[in-house]
């Protein structure tokens, strides 16, 4: 009952749904028309297709290792997705308008997606310690102020990030880093029984991570021009297997028995895509692209075997799915490797300064927007669970009786089994 009275989301959530839906759908109206038809552009379907099934499958089951939060990360992560796609239609179109007209075609849908992938790396910082209505409310901030960086750096700087390194990866990390610090919660400072995985919870995200690997280079050659997608595919096609094969290594070096962690191999092998990203239409020749999927790989894997308690125990920023290893090292790598490559004149056309001032600005706005979005967050009439419900999807989904007779019965025996060793 205790439950029901914090959270109370019959309300709450229905309210917040309707209301912003509401408010786009006039926005809609007013602004947004098909862009002139254009047969050309219908070659980029097939990489909308594969950017839009990384965004629903690929971050949704990667976030499902959660032992009792399965609902929740595949749910709120749809939740996320759906808002996120017409509000950074409508965020990103403001910048590209017409005489008062957003037009909406194959390019601008690709960038709305991008766009959820921004806020949905960050909810990966505070999964399990949140509410929808939370969520609802920090997409609406963190793509505006997404889509603000983004003109900076696209637009104002002309920096190189095709594959977003910095504009998405990194922003995304450190606003959710940033989110997190502010819903710091005292009480879980020495964990907490439900964050953590089951046989069968990590192998549902490595499923995630499958779908991630797979289509990662159409995420980083989507909008790059026609005649350098094909090398933005072969960079990302082969830093990711770089990434890979660092990554078993280094997870069998770190662990003292030499067994393989398996957050390590969800997470450590996508590294390469993340990392190559601002780099991924340059030509960097496939052995750059080797060498920036293999530091990404040994980077994450270091991060989460040694950063990540760091993180928790001096910084009191609790990154559920450590996002800062696998989007905030790795991204602050891309955009190095793409200021290194302006110093090398691989693209006469991209600046070593503004490429630096891409990556500062993207992290530095990152930070300051996450603060503001976490001090709105912590609002206590928003729904968040309580201390001891937290990573449970009991507080916010109706679960089948069979399965909650069966969860209560495993507690029921561990309580008896602890009892029984204390006695």
């Amino acid at each position: 009952m205790s439950t029901m009275l914090s959270t109370n989301m019959r309300i709450k959530l229905p309210v917040a749904a309707l209301f912003l839906e509401i408010i786009i759908i006039v926005l809609f109206g007013l602004f947004v028309r098909y862009t002139p038809r254009d047969a050309n552009s219908l070659h980029l379907y097939p990489f909308f297709q594969d950017v839009h099934v990384m965004i629903f499958i690929g971050f949704g089951f990667l976030m499902t290792f959660l032992k009792k939060y399965g609902f929740s990360s595949i749910g709120i992560n749809l939740l996320i997705a759906a808002l996120g796609l017409q509000w950074g239609t409508l965020m990103q179109g403001f910048w590209h308008m017409e005489a008062n007209t957003i037009y909406v075609g194959m390019e601008s849908i690709i960038n709305a997606d991008f766009s959820t992938a921004t806020v949905l790396i960050s909810f990966g910082a505070i999964l399990g310690r949140t509410s929808p209505v939370q969520m609802l409310i920090m997409t609406i901030f963190e793509i505006t102020i997404f889509t603000c960086n983004e003109h900076l750096v696209v637009k104002v700087f002309r920096a190189a990030d095709t594959g977003a390194s910095m504009t998405i990866h990194a922003f995304g990390a450190y606003f959710g880093l940033a989110v997190s610090l502010l819903l710091h919660r005292p009480g879980l400072k020495k964990g907490h029984e439900n964050n953590s995985s089951s046989y069968h919870s990590d192998m549902f995200a490595m499923i995630g991570t499958l779908f991630l690997w797979l289509f990662w280079p159409s995420f980083n050659s989507a909008i790059a021009d026609q005649e350098n997608q094909q090398t933005a595919i072969i960079n990302t096609y082969f830093s990711l297997a770089a990434s890979t094969l660092t990554a078993f290594a280094l997870s069998s070096l770190v662990e003292k028995r030499g067994k393989l962690d398996m957050v390590h191999i969800q997470n450590a092998t996508l590294a390469g895509g993340v990392a190559v990203g601002s780099c991924a239409d340059l030509e960097i020749q496939p052995f750059g692209a080797m060498l920036i999927g293999s530091i990404a790989g040994v980077i994450t894997v270091l991060g989460y075997k040694y950063l990540t308690p760091i993180f928790a125990s001096f910084l009191r920023i609790q990154d559920t799915c450590g996002v800062h290893n696998l989007h905030g090292l790795p991204g602050i790598l891309g955009g190095i490797a793409s200021i290194i490559a302006a110093a090398a004149q691989v693209n006469t056309v991209i600046s070593v300064g503004m490429q630096a001032a891409a990556l500062g600005c993207s992290i530095g706005i990152a930070l300051v927007g996450g603060a503001f979005t976490g001090l709105i967050l912590s609002l206590p009439f928003l729904g968040q669970p309580p201390d001891q419900t937290c990573y449970n999807d009991a507080v916010y989904w109706e679960i089948p009786v069979e399965e909650e007779a069966q969860r209560n019965s495993v507690d029921h025996k561990e309580d008896h089994d602890k009892f029984d060793l204390e006695a």
